[in-house]
């Protein structure tokens, strides 16, 4: 996910041996950043899980600004509350989550005297059955793509979010369907670069997502051209569930999503 920014090109170009150009952009407010997908890939107890923390930073600022000394919980529908305890600046992790496909979960976190709320349910999805590689994919028919096939439970609305995890990029692709026009058959998710080769190791992700983060990351991506994961960069100002108690007019960047997981990895072929 790549921005053209022209404005500072421009800049650029004006800069002589003699003379400085300063740009001067206006200082945003300090969003809430929150990273809260809760993940229980199959094979796991799905335990240990991680919630981070942090808040949008200036244009020309490198260093990520993490927030501390929140209290963060997860509560059941049964009433069984989960406690979120800060290890790394910014970072919160517990290690016994109780992971329960259909359950709705609420988050809450306490920070800098405010309250912050979500709530979401941990949706299941279907393990992956195959991968089929073609070498002559893409719009050039020269790229390496790959198909990871799965079967859709039939007579039930489902929504996927697939990732696929590749050796030369800092931050997964990520691709999201519905089974609107496949219910209950045989589809798959598609990826396809340039940049494959044979003999790379690739992670591919199929995540079960809930209808209204599915809609999320719909527009999300559209935001972003699906250039790359959505979170590769600030977002503008999508809406997410997480929400100020207080305040209903703060916006918090981020979701609170859960999801059953399942994960291959992949070794291209010659």
């Amino acid at each position: 996910m790549k921005k053209i920014l022209t404005f500072l090109c421009l800049a650029l170009l004006l800069i002589s041996c003699e003379d400085v150009v300063e740009i001067n952009l206006a200082e945003a407010q300090p969003r809430l950043v929150v990273d809260a997908a809760l993940q229980w890939k199959k094979g796991t107890t799905g335990e240990e899980q991680t919630i981070k923390l942090s808040r949008t930073r200036g244009f020309f600022e490198q260093e990520p600004v993490t927030v501390s000394n929140a209290n963060i919980t997860v509560v059941d529908a049964n009433g069984t509350s989960f406690n979120f305890e800060e290890q790394n600046p910014g970072e919160y992790r517990t290690q016994n989550f109780i992971p329960e496909i259909d359950m709705d979960y609420i988050l809450s976190i306490e920070v800098d005297n405010q309250l912050y709320t979500a709530e979401e349910t941990l949706k299941p999805v279907v393990s992956i059955d195959s991968i089929q590689q073609n070498n002559e994919g893409g719009f050039s028919g020269e790229n390496i793509e790959l198909k990871a096939f799965y079967t859709d439970p039939a007579n039930v609305e489902n929504y996927y979010l697939f990732k696929f995890f590749v050796p030369f990029t800092a931050f997964p692709e990520f691709e999201i369907y519905d089974d609107e026009f496949n219910d209950g058959n045989s589809i798959f998710g598609l990826y396809s670069d340039e940049d494959l080769e044979p003999g790379m190791d690739i992670v591919i992700e199929n995540h079960g997502v809930s209808q209204a983060y599915y809609n999320f990351l719909n527009i999300l991506l559209a935001q972003a051209g699906s250039a790359g994961g959505p979170f590769e960069t600030e977002p503008a100002t999508v809406r997410g569930n997480i929400g100020n108690a207080t305040d209903e007019d703060e916006l918090i960047f981020g979701y609170f999503s859960l999801s059953e997981v399942d994960e291959v990895l992949y070794t291209i072929e010659e």
